[in-house]
């Protein structure tokens, strides 16, 4: 009778240790939660028992390892939590470096909280499967850590919408499996990395509205995969490398609100590219007569530069253009005639030295 109780003893232990999260795991979640404050939904209401791989909100488990693998928490969500509430969440404290002894985690997304502040924690570099990290939509400050290419797994980087500030991390061009860079809205200062291009599987780059200075590096144009590239409201100079208008898959090129100079690559205008914004910037010359069947254009936006000379009569030849924006500049000479200037209004072509012609003013013969 004892080796009995003995033996289904052995089996409940061995049935509880595989069915619950580690000791270790579970006091990482607990401190992590400790340093925040969510002081509506309830979210955090889950996280009791000593199993935290099951029924607890954002937290999802390896199933073999029953290691934590997933940190899912979004402030904004289609979650019945939210539907509800009728609201969206609010959350502040900041995020514990108990992450970091989480060892085991694959995705991290602490995202939309609006009051979450502090810094990233450095340790975050050093958790070895981390795929995913995502906090946007807080007021987190601080630097990028330097030694964020460590995360060699990396396929989703995503800072965009908090207080940031630094420079960009040499080291960020060794996540060599990055696919989305999202840094937007933020007070990064510095150059953008020479060898950004080593960036190879990089689909969408989005890097606008910080303090970033020097010039596009031309190692951008080797990401074949980039469809999104969008440096706007920064303090980019130079000139626009002539490659960018070779690359194969780019379709949206978003560079308006720098300090870029020089003048527009022809290859821009018979391109893969369908959303191209230049607009204020100190861009010179003319616009080049080069557009095509190859020429496609959602929308194209010129204005607020330094252009100079006649609109290209090519540019009736392109596929399509929806929207087209060449006002404030020195143009001149008479507006083309059909598409897609029959379908545009007079504020694309306002304040040019002496454009005329639909839908301005007739010119003078």
């Amino acid at each position: 009778m004892s080796t009995l109780f003995f033996i289904t003893a052995l089996l409940l232990s061995s049935t509880a240790t595989v069915i619950s999260c580690p000791p270790s795991d579970l006091a990482a979640l607990l401190s992590f939660k400790a340093a925040l404050h969510e002081p509506y939904l309830g979210i955090f209401n889950s996280w009791t028992g000593p199993d935290c791989c099951h029924n607890w909100y954002g937290v999802s488990c390896d199933p073999t390892t029953k290691r934590v693998a997933d940190i899912n928490l979004r402030g904004e969500s289609e979650d019945p939590v939210f539907e509800k509430a009728h609201q969206t969440g609010f959350m502040n404290g900041s995020i514990s470096h108990s992450i970091c002894r989480l060892n085991r985690l694959s995705s991290l997304t602490i995202a939309d909280w609006k009051g979450i502040s502090g810094n990233i924690p450095p340790c975050i570099t050093q958790l070895p499967f981390l795929r995913i990290l995502d906090l946007i939509g807080n007021q987190i400050s601080g630097e990028i850590p330097a030694d964020i290419g460590r995360l060699s797994r990396l396929t989703v980087l995503n800072f965009a919408d908090n207080n940031l500030t630094g420079t960009i991390p040499r080291s960020i061009t060794k996540l060599s499996s990055l696919m989305h860079l999202d840094i937007r809205n933020n007070r990064i200062a510095g150059t953008i990395p020479t060898n950004f291009g080593k960036l190879r599987m990089m689909s969408r780059a989005l890097l606008s509205r910080n303090r970033l200075t020097g010039s596009i590096p031309y190692s951008v144009s080797y990401i074949y995969r980039l469809s999104d590239l969008d440096l706007s409201f920064n303090e980019i100079s130079g000139t626009i490398p002539e490659s960018l208008g070779k690359m194969a898959v780019l379709a949206t090129l978003n560079l308006d609100a720098n300090r870029i100079s020089g003048q527009i690559p022809p290859t821009l205008m018979n391109s893969s590219i369908s959303i191209l914004n230049l607009s204020r910037n100190a861009v010179e010359g003319t616009i080049p007569d080069v557009f095509g069947p190859r020429s496609y254009f959602t929308a194209l936006d010129l204005s607020y530069n330094q252009l100079r000379g006649p609109i290209p009569k090519s540019i009736t030849a392109a596929t399509y253009i929806g929207h087209l924006d060449l006002s404030h500049n020195h143009l001149c000479g008479p507006i083309p005639m059909g598409s897609p200037f029959d379908h545009l209004e007079a504020s694309s072509f306002v304040y040019n030295d002496c454009l005329c012609g639909k839908p301005l003013r007739a010119c003078i013969k």
